[in-house]
């Protein structure tokens, strides 16, 4: 029996859009690894629950909190593909933001400057532990804001990320061990603006 929709995932990983052997003070080994056994592992076990979610529908003996397990668990792993899959394809560029995107980011933020900051001070309040800091423009409000994520299972409600940074300490730790700062400013070296223009673009039209 096919599994509906729901239920159905690729357990392909999604190719890294850059060459990792060329960021600026990010190396690949730290890159290879975060991609193929953080993401890697997230993508694998997404398709795991979501097998075994299509196989839960049709017992009608399983008890709801046992199959709330499965939920909690594909709620996660979604949340681990998506935001690690717009986490690389923010990476790999030159860093430098282009007019637009200054512009577009001081009107919401007074400055881009005081944008970057406060972007900033929340990736190094993360420092040492987990989470994501997430630039989403939010589709209820219609504002572009920071927000602090502590793991994968929370996110603003209504919101489109713009722009992701993992703040994991499998992000960093094989390059800077806990030198949490010395991380944040190489991200923002990579940063690949043209496809933060893009989700900017195709949030403000929706």
């Amino acid at each position: 029996m096919t599994a509906s929709p729901a239920f159905q995932s690729q357990d392909a990983l999604k190719p890294l859009p850059f060459d990792p052997a060329k960021l600026n003070g990010l190396s690949e080994r730290m890159i290879r690894s975060h991609w193929e056994n953080n993401y890697g592992g997230s993508v694998k076990a997404l398709a795991n629950v979501k097998a075994r979610l299509a196989q839960a529908a049709g017992d009608k003996d399983m008890p709801p909190y046992v199959y709330n397990d499965l939920k909690r668990e594909h709620l996660v792993r979604t949340g681990s593909v998506v935001l690690h899959e717009l986490y690389f394809e923010n990476l790999g560029g030159s860093g430098q933001a282009g007019n637009a995107e200054r512009q577009a980011i001081a009107q919401g933020f007074g400055s881009f400057d005081a944008w970057e900051t406060e972007f900033r001070r929340i990736g190094a309040g993360l420092g040492g532990g987990a989470g994501w800091v997430v630039l989403g423009f939010n589709l209820h409000t219609r504002q572009l804001e920071n927000y602090w994520m502590a793991d994968h299972a929370h996110a603003p409600a209504a919101t489109v990320p713009i722009l992701v940074m993992d703040m994991y300490e499998h992000s960093y730790q094989m390059d800077y061990g806990a030198a949490a700062a010395k991380y944040i400013d190489a991200f923002f070296q990579n940063l690949q603006w043209e496809a933060v223009s893009a989700r900017l673009a195709a949030a403000v039209v929706r």
